[in-house]
């Protein structure tokens, strides 16, 4: 598709593409949220519409995000591979630069969350789900369940990466990770074993079909209650993912652990005063 049929001039069309390329980097990456980059970008409420009303929207929203699109897939599959490496080499470094990367999102991501208000819901709503997902996750931890990848737990991948994109603030990472289903997904998308692509398209496909409106519909009429739903999903998956052992293996261990954490949250604060800096014209 060319330039001149997007509407887009190709400077513009370019620049749409880079967008689209951080935000597939984001809805991979852990601690950053493509959805979020897809707000900050103008490009998450246009991409909302066409999935949630398709054929009303085709022609006048589909040439536009075209450039978006093909962005995302190039971003996407191009850090998965690099990313399944670190996480197989360096566990523990990897992990907390993943820590320092969603600690240092977090103030963008309270911020988001208030942009219409907080009410004493909110702080319920922030506080419900979090102790909801400390509770499913210990349980998980002190029954020892042992969760072996196979085609229904790669359905289950394709939802959360779907809801990712589809919920602004929520990082699949947060939820496979303490589950132990990050590292094999990613490593399946980055050596585009199908295996894992099938399931895992599958279930995207599905989420994004049968939540869409929904989620779309929930966060224009209660905005507030569900961003800050999602800060305390965030919140707990973050804390039980601390690899609290490897600071005490070693001073050496710790030191770069330490660093890791350090350079993740410099870089998502780095990150998110750019976004704040850089006007970008809406699709």
């Amino acid at each position: 598709m060319s330039q001149k049929s997007t509407g887009l001039s190709p400077v513009q069309f370019v620049f749409r593409i880079f967008q689209g390329a951080l935000i597939g980097l984001g809805a991979v990456l852990p601690g950053i949220s493509g959805g979020v980059l897809g707000v900050i970008f103008g490009v998450y409420k246009p991409i909302m519409e066409l999935i949630s009303h398709p054929f009303a929207n085709f022609k006048t929203h589909v040439p536009k995000l075209i450039p978006v699109f093909l962005g995302g897939i190039v971003g996407f599959l191009g850090i998965a591979n690099l990313l399944a490496f670190f996480l197989e080499k360096y566990p523990d470094p990897s992990v907390c630069l993943f820590i320092g990367l969603i600690g240092g999102m977090l103030p963008s991501l309270f911020r988001e969350a208030g942009e219409q208000g907080r009410s004493r819901g909110s702080w319920i709503s922030l506080a419900v789900c979090m102790v909801v997902i400390f509770v499913i996750l210990n349980v998980l931890n002190f029954a020892s369940v042992t969760i072996e990848p196979n085609f229904f737990w790669y359905l289950f991948c394709g939802f959360c990466l779907a809801l990712s994109v589809i919920a602004p603030g929520m990082s699949f990472s947060t939820l496979l990770m303490p589950l132990g289903l990050y590292t094999p997904f990613i490593d399946g998308i980055g050596h585009l074993d199908f295996s894992i692509l099938v399931p895992g398209g599958i279930g995207a496909l599905l989420t994004v079909i049968i939540l869409a409106k929904a989620i779309n519909a929930l966060f224009t009429n209660y905005y507030s209650l569900a961003f800050h739903g999602i800060v305390g999903i965030v919140i707990a998956a973050t804390v039980m993912i601390i690899p609290f052992a490897s600071f005490t293996v070693s001073v050496q261990s710790a030191l770069i652990n330490a660093v890791c954490l350090i350079v993740g949250i410099v870089f998502a604060l780095l990150l998110d005063r750019f976004n704040s800096k850089v006007e970008v014209p809406e699709v």
